[in-house]
């Protein structure tokens, strides 16, 4: 195993953990801001970096079942959001492979 490396986002907005500052999105990347999390107020993201993902789990939620990983700030390990495996029902599809962070524990880095 090799070192890991942070990614630097360059943007007018990006979003980091609110806890190291850690680059995690840019604001171009966000899909929807009509989520909610664990803490309230969420965003869908297309894309995120710098994040190491946990083990997949079964999770029923508002919009029906869904195969899920919480998604951790590389640098602090701190919790900041999850990313869809796989959702069960049909309208659902567009969430796979897509991220949600929450803006609770978020900051604006730039």
């Amino acid at each position: 195993m090799g070192l890991s490396y942070n990614t630097y986002l360059t943007s007018d907005k990006i979003y980091g953990c609110k806890n190291c500052k850690t680059h995690l999105a840019n604001q171009e990347d966000i899909m929807s801001r009509s989520f909610r999390g664990q803490h309230g107020k969420a965003f869908l993201f297309h894309s995120v970096v710098n994040y190491d993902a946990g083990t997949p789990s079964e999770r029923a939620m508002t919009t029906g079942r869904h195969i899920v990983r919480d998604i951790s700030c590389r640098q602090c390990k701190e919790t900041v959001g999850w990313t869809y495996d796989r959702a069960f029902e049909q309208s659902e599809k567009y969430k796979e492979g897509k991220f949600i962070l929450e803006a609770e524990l978020l900051c604006t880095v730039s």
